[in-house]
């Protein structure tokens, strides 16, 4: 029988043997279910909502110069580091000692050049070095030596705090002159965050996604002992994922460093680290593991980085900020819940 015959209808909405398609209506709700199912669909609404709503309320919003302000300073630093966060989170770990890795990093560079003498670019290497190896120290105490990862990281991260204000006393620092060079490709320039952030999370993105690396990442924090039994070394997963969020830490603390054209103690804190673990959570990543997109870590610090810069803009206390964003984590977490109950039931139709 032809297509032509099959599709047709003799109903009361209609002539007698009156030739309909497949339903628009029917064909937009499969591609809206569709679309709902992807981990990083309603943190996307979300985010092109308030753009449109900030965009509206005030005219300066996406001025160059704010766009700056919120894309290039203050999300990407964040974004950066939740790119480590959200590897581990996956794999069912957490690195609490990153922020003071990016504050540690640049006293390290001024250090290196001023009293050692050292090149600047191989003191950047070395400061690179140095945040993996933090990462390393981190896998070792977790893995090797069973300690969970929240308690052996919440240590490292004051023993780097209390490394910190010994050796500069609490006092700011000058950015090293011969180090001008490096800041000019690493973070001088007025979009080298936002630059260099989206080709880090375009690039783990596809590490995550298409790589065995990925796959055992996300396998490890879903089922540990399915992991093992399928000949996955869970000790080099983890190993190697603390050693990139400690790679990301110094990264990301160097280029603020010549972004501001200033290194200061008082940037120590866990700030950068929970706003990268909330983006991260606002994405879509688990906290239990097993499951997270570097896309979604990205659009979920965007999030925040717009609620910030948008509500003064227009002129909202920056008191009630913290409630918006627990607020936010709670939302997401709510969303992320159903919508991965929504996978489930397409998958099992």
């Amino acid at each position: 029988m032809s297509e032509a015959v099959e599709n047709r209808t003799d109903s009361p909405g209609g002539p007698p043997g009156e030739v309909r398609g497949p339903g628009a209506f029917s064909f937009v709700r499969s591609g809206g279910s569709a679309f709902l199912r992807q981990r990083e669909a309603t943190v996307l609404v979300v985010t092109v909502a308030l753009i449109i709503y900030f965009a509206l309320a005030s005219p300066n919003f996406l001025s160059k110069s704010n766009l700056i302000t919120w894309l290039s300073n203050d999300a990407a630093p964040i974004i950066i580091i939740a790119i480590g966060e959200v590897l581990l989170l996956i794999c069912g770990e957490i690195d609490l000692s990153v922020g003071f890795v990016y504050t540690l990093s640049p006293f390290l560079m001024h250090y290196l050049i001023d009293f050692y003498g050292v090149p600047p670019v191989l003191a950047v290497l070395l400061c690179l070095l140095m945040g993996v190896a933090v990462g390393f120290a981190n896998g070792f105490i977790t893995v090797t030596l069973g300690v969970p990862s929240f308690i052996t990281t919440l240590g490292t991260g004051f023993i780097l705090l209390g490394i910190l204000l010994v050796t500069s006393h609490a006092y700011p620092a000058t950015i090293p002159a011969s180090a001008a060079g490096v800041g000019n490709w690493l973070g001088s320039w007025t979009w080298a965050e936002i630059t260099w952030t989206i080709i880090l999370v375009a690039a783990f993105q596809v590490v995550l996604s298409y790589t065995r690396w990925g796959l055992h990442t996300v396998s490890v924090g879903g089922n540990i002992l399915g992991a093992s039994e399928a000949g996955i070394s869970i000790r080099k997963i983890k190993y190697g994922n603390f050693m990139i969020t400690g790679f990301m830490g110094a990264l990301t603390g160097l280029m603020v460093t010549f972004q501001t054209n200033s290194i200061d103690p008082s940037n120590a804190s866990y700030t950068p680290m929970f706003y990268a673990i909330a983006g991260a959570v606002i994405g879509g990543t688990a906290l239990a593991g097993g499951s997270g997109t570097i896309i979604g870590a990205f659009l979920g610090t965007l999030v925040l980085a717009i609620l910030f810069d948008g509500f003064n803009l227009v002129g909202i206390s920056a008191n009630p900020q913290p409630i918006i964003l627990g607020g936010a984590i709670l939302v997401a977490m709510i969303a992320n819940v159903q919508l991965a109950r929504l996978r489930r039931a397409g998958r099992t139709r």
